[in-house]
Formats: structure tokens, C-alpha cells, sequence
């Protein structure tokens, strides 16, 4: 049974400052009941920006970050890797939970077992009970429906940090939740329906949206790319209408082309071959509809762009992604060597004031901090085994480093000679495999950046990565042997932050 008192979930919400986010938080906020660990809100604006209201309903255990709009997926990855409990609750900006949400949460968390990785919990679109929907009101209603919806879903973080979370290429919505789980699905991992619900009602919209939702097809390409041919049934999607709209785009093209070279004929034929085509795809839209005269207009000024844009950011996915490796995300810890990596070398090294960062050190971490990955240091202090320094030099030392380039999420420490035959001394992965137990990662999912090869064999000798960051103190040889090397700290941060690990 899990403790009801505090649930073991955080809940991340990605936003673009919607109103509906303060009536979202506000139902999260009951007096009675389960309490949430914690709740994180992600500004995914472009620009961070005042929330108005948001101070007031943001729970004291709340926490608010910034994304740069970068999309949903970037959003909700900075979320959860900055959650510190056993389970990640997703939601939407624009959904109400119910009065029950944290107690149902409570009993789909508790109903879990061991091979649970993931809770959908139920949506539901309300729609207008005196007319007909609209065609918006219809594609809406969908997500009702829809697998793996992240409206509402509960991850282990363990089964996102082992897949490296949501696959940060999709920039928009709708497209990363059902990647993020066909992956989940695949590395062993069970996604069951829980009983906590929500209600997402229809926003507004303009009249053009329909066709900017068209972009969408760019981000199938590259679902096509990562799951195959068979990526629709595998997510359960309706076929879609691009031959359709391949058909007609191709019809109208033929057509002005036979004009222009004075073929009548043939331009009548492909005219006609694409007005029927676009009529019949209109009366599709509007057949179910309310049939009021501003819907009916709307539907048909847009079913003319709708085929044309569909192909044409087809064809920009299909040239964005062409070349596509697996989704490998950021790593959940990066462990940094200490002397010659993040500060300069100083042999046997007991006083503080001889400490000085590296150039760009600071700056690397900040940056891996921003993004959520946690941050630990790895250092082999042999003097204190030999007794050049003492234990608590050693320690000042690292204090030192730490009050230079901001805290550490976890610092191992060898003390041993450098002949004693310890597991911790690199090249031997002692200090990296405690570092992991420690935060309760996974090895794998871990990097190592070091100045000589002893640091990069550490890493492999625990199933980490390792990235070697070359100084005059590397050899020849350890620099031909590296897998991956980078000319300084700036550049292993931007390698590491491109998921190229």
C-alpha cells in the first residue's frame, strides 16, 4: 500500500499560460484527501512571462520552470527529470480533474504491479447536447478515445528515465505521447487504464486551424521512420486521408499545368477529377455537422487548402527526416572528473584556495542543470591513502569546487593508495556504480567526463558512457582510444544536451 498521506507522484504541467492552467491547479488543491508530492509547472513560452493568478493557486510545494518553447515534448522531459519521486502524473494545461483525481490516483497507484509502467487515466470531451458538433467539436472529441493520451498519464520514472522520455524531435502535441509509449511498450513495460478522470472541453479556435493542424503530417513521417509501416495500428489511428489529398493536390497541379500549355482538355479532365475530390472530402466535414451557413463556409474555404498543405508538409517531413537514429534523450546523470576536468590540476591538492574552475566549467553545468540532468563529480584522491593530505583536506577541497561550480547531486570520493587494489579507484567503476545506486539510476543512463583514460574506463567498466575532454596531461594514445572526445567542457555539454551519447 502506498502512504495516501503524500502520494508518490509528481505532477508535471507543460503550459503556454492558457487561463484554464489556474482552474486546473486550483482543482488539484483540495483540502482533504491524498496530497501530491509535488507539483511543476513548465513555461514553455518562447519568453518566460507573468502567469497571471498562477502565485495564488501554485501549491508551496510547487515549482515553476522555463522550457524556452521548445515544445511539449522538451517541456514535460524538463518536468519529470526534475521530479524526485517514484511516479510522474502528466497533464494538460487545459483539463479539470476531477473532485476525486488524487484519491483515484491513490488506487490506480496502488492497483500497480511490479510490471506497471505506465497509468492512462479516462477522458472525457464534453460536447453540446442542443445541436450537432462541429467538425473542430468532432477531432476534439477524439482524444476521448485516443492511446496514451498524456491529458492524463502516470509514468514510473524509472521506465522514462530507460527510454530517455518524450522523443524531443516532435515539437508539437498529439504525436510524442503515443511514441513515448509504443517505446515504453517495447522495452517490457505495461500501460493499463486507471479509474481517476478528467474533462477536456474544447477551446476555442479560429477558422484556419484546421489547416495549420496539417503540419502534423510532417511529424507522422517521422513516426513512420521509428516504428515502421505499421506504426497507425500500432497506435491504434485511423488511416488518414493523404492518398486522398495527394490525389486531388496532384489533379489541381495537372490542371493548371495543362492550361498552361494550352491542353485543354486534359486541364478540364484534372479539374474535374479535383472538384470531385474536394467536394466529396467537404460533404465528409460537413454532412455531420451543425449545417449552419458559417461552418458550412468555413469548412469550404478550408477543404480547398487542406490536400495541398497535407502534401506539402509530407514532403517536408519526408526531407526533415531522412536519416533518423532512435531516440536516446539526455542522460540522468553526468559524473565530472575532478582535477584537470573541472578544476585545474594541482598534484595532491589540500588547499581550497588553490582550487580554480576550468574555463567554461560553470558554465557547462548550468546548462545541464537547466535541462534537468543531475550532476555528480568523481575524483580519486590517492594523497590521503599515501598521506600527502588528510581526509578532511580532501574534503575541503571538494566543498570548494562545489561553492565554484554550484552543488553536486552526489560526490564519491576514492581515499585509498594508489596501489591498495580498491573497486573504487578509477579505472575501476567503484565510484560510478555508487553514484548510481546512490541517486537509484541506472549505469546505463550515465556519462562520465574526464581528462585521461582512466576516467573513460571507469565508465565503460560500469556500463556508463564516457567522454573524454583532452588536457596537456592526456596521452596520445588515450585520446586515439576514446569513443567520443570533445576539445572542452562547452562542447561535451552541447554534445551531451544534442542526445549524441
Amino acid at each position: 500500500m502506498i502512504d495516501r498521506a503524500v502520494l508518490p507522484s509528481t505532477v508535471v504541467i507543460p503550459t503556454i499560460g492558457r487561463p484554464s492552467l489556474i482552474g486546473l491547479l486550483a482543482a488539484l488543491r483540495a483540502p482533504d484527501g491524498p496530497q501530491l508530492a509535488q507539483v511543476i509547472v513548465v513555461d514553455d513560452s518562447p519568453e518566460p512571462s507573468a502567469i497571471p493568478g498562477l502565485v495564488d493557486v501554485l501549491p508551496e510545494n510547487g515549482l515553476l520552470l522555463h522550457s524556452g518553447g521548445r515544445g511539449p515534448a522538451a517541456a514535460r522531459n524538463l518536468g519529470w527529470r526534475s521530479a524526485r519521486t517514484p511516479w510522474v502524473s502528466f497533464l494538460d494545461d487545459d483539463v479539470l480533474p476531477d473532485p476525486d483525481w488524487p484519491d483515484r490516483l491513490a488506487e490506480d497507484l496502488d492497483a500497480a504491479t511490479p510490471d506497471t509502467a505506465g497509468i492512462q487515466g479516462r477522458l472525457r470531451v464534453p460536447l453540446p447536447r442542443d445541436r450537432r458538433p462541429t467538425d473542430w467539436e468532432r477531432s476534439t472529441a477524439g482524444l476521448a478515445t485516443s492511446t496514451w493520451i498524456t491529458a492524463d498519464m502516470t509514468y514510473r520514472r524509472s521506465a522514462l528515465s530507460a527510454v530517455g522520455g518524450f522523443d524531443e524531435r516532435f515539437t508539437r502535441a498529439y504525436r510524442e505521447d503515443s511514441d513515448l509509449a509504443l517505446r515504453i511498450s517495447g522495452d517490457g513495460g505495461q500501460i493499463v487504464t486507471g479509474r481517476r478522470g478528467v474533462t477536456h472541453p474544447v477551446r476555442p479556435t479560429g477558422v484556419w486551424t484546421s489547416v495549420h493542424q496539417q503540419v502534423g503530417n510532417a511529424d507522422d513521417v517521422l513516426r513512420r521512420r521509428l516504428h515502421g509501416p505499421r506504426w497507425r495500428h500500432l497506435v491504434a489511428a485511423p488511416a488518414g486521408r493523404l492518398p486522398r489529398h495527394l490525389a486531388v493536390t496532384a489533379a489541381g497541379l495537372g490542371a493548371l499545368v495543362a492550361a498552361a500549355v494550352r491542353r485543354p482538355k486534359v486541364a478540364t479532365a484534372c479539374a474535374l477529377a479535383a472538384g470531385v475530390g474536394l467536394a466529396e472530402f467537404a460533404l465528409a466535414r460537413i454532412v455531420p455537422g451543425p449545417r449552419k451557413p458559417a461552418e458550412i463556409a468555413r469548412i469550404l474555404a478550408t477543404s480547398v487548402l487542406i490536400p495541398p498543405a497535407a502534401v506539402w508538409h509530407r514532403a517536408v517531413g519526408l526531407r526533415r527526416h531522412r536519416r533518423v537514429a532512435p531516440w536516446r534523450g539526455l542522460p540522468d546523470l553526468v559524473l565530472f572528473d575532478r582535477d584537470g576536468t573541472l578544476v585545474h590540476n594541482v598534484p595532491y591538492n589540500g588547499d581550497p584556495d588553490l582550487a580554480r574552475a576550468m574555463p567554461g566549467a560553470s558554465e557547462a553545468l548550468e546548462r545541464l542543470r537547466a535541462s534537468g540532468v543531475r550532476i555528480g563529480m568523481v575524483t580519486n584522491q590517492s594523497g590521503v591513502g599515501s598521506g600527502r593530505i588528510t581526509q578532511a583536506q580532501a574534503e575541503a577541497v571538494n566543498q570548494r569546487v562545489a561553492d565554484l561550480l554550484g552543488p553536486f547531486d552526489v560526490v564519491q570520493t576514492c581515499l585509498h593508495a594508489a596501489d591498495a587494489g580498491c573497486t573504487c579507484r578509477k579505472p575501476a567503476p567503484g565510484m560510478v556504480v555508487n553514484a548510481c545506486q546512490t541517486l537509484d539510476l541506472a549505469p546505463a543512463r550515465c556519462i562520465v567526463v574526464g581528462d585521461i583514460g582512466s576516467d573513460v574506463a571507469a565508465a565503460h567498466a560500469a556500463g556508463a558512457v564516457g567522454v573524454l575532454v583532452p588536457t596537456g596531461a592526456t596521452r596520445a594514445e588515450e585520446v586515439e582510444q576514446a569513443l567520443l572526445t570533445e576539445p572542452d567542457l562547452a562542447s561535451a555539454a552541447t554534445r551531451i544536451l544534442a542526445g549524441a551519447w
